[in-house]
């Protein structure tokens, strides 16, 4: 492998592979644990793909997500507050942030890890103490978030993309002047 080349690891958690690569940047979604229950994703998953260009399996399951199913614990500004705080603790010391949005029943982040820390690290640090917190907040006990998360890692000319995607998210759902949201002002 010379020195320009990247190393690149495919890893599982179960479901999902997760494609990993030194230095890279991802787009990151994670939910919480009602928000797309497994009979609704069976339905989808069973919906049959039109020839006629209708939506795609992943356009299903965003538009299901951007609809605001489950408890929508997110919605709480308090939560949604101590979540922020949390994405935002370690940027630029462990790693980069070029955008972020707080969904009603999900997150996007689009995220670059530094040094030697690892995104599946990064994300349980995220999930675990806002899970806490959440709960806390709430005033119960038990999951608070989906055990997997879906991520992608980002390619040549995908950078942009991936933070206007996250940057317009909540207006697309038809959250106006929806407070959480974050664009890096120097993500070029």
């Amino acid at each position: 492998m010379s020195s320009g080349e990247r190393k690149t690891t495919i890893r599982s958690r179960g479901r999902l592979p997760h494609w990993e690569q030194d230095y890279a940047a991802y787009f990151v979604t994670f939910r919480l644990f009602d928000s797309l229950p497994k009979t609704v994703l069976e339905k989808l998953i069973a919906e049959p793909a039109t020839d006629s260009g209708g939506p795609t399996l992943a356009k299903r399951l965003e538009q299901y997500l951007d609809s605001g199913g489950g408890a929508c614990y997110l919605m709480n500004s308090r939560i949604a507050d101590v979540l922020a705080e949390t994405i935002r603790k370690f940027d630029s010391e462990r790693y980069r942030l070029f955008a972020w949005c707080i969904m009603p029943n999900h997150v996007h982040v689009v995220v670059q890890p530094m040094h030697d820390f690892q995104l599946q690290n990064i994300l349980h640090s995220w999930k675990s103490y806002s899970s806490q917190m959440a709960n806390r907040i709430l005033g119960r006990k038990g999951s608070f978030w989906q055990r997997e998360y879906y991520d992608h890692l980002l390619r040549d000319g995908e950078l942009a993309r991936a933070i206007s995607y996250t940057a317009e998210n909540p207006a697309k759902a038809g959250l106006l002047n929806w407070k959480w949201v974050y664009v890096s002002k120097n993500w070029t």
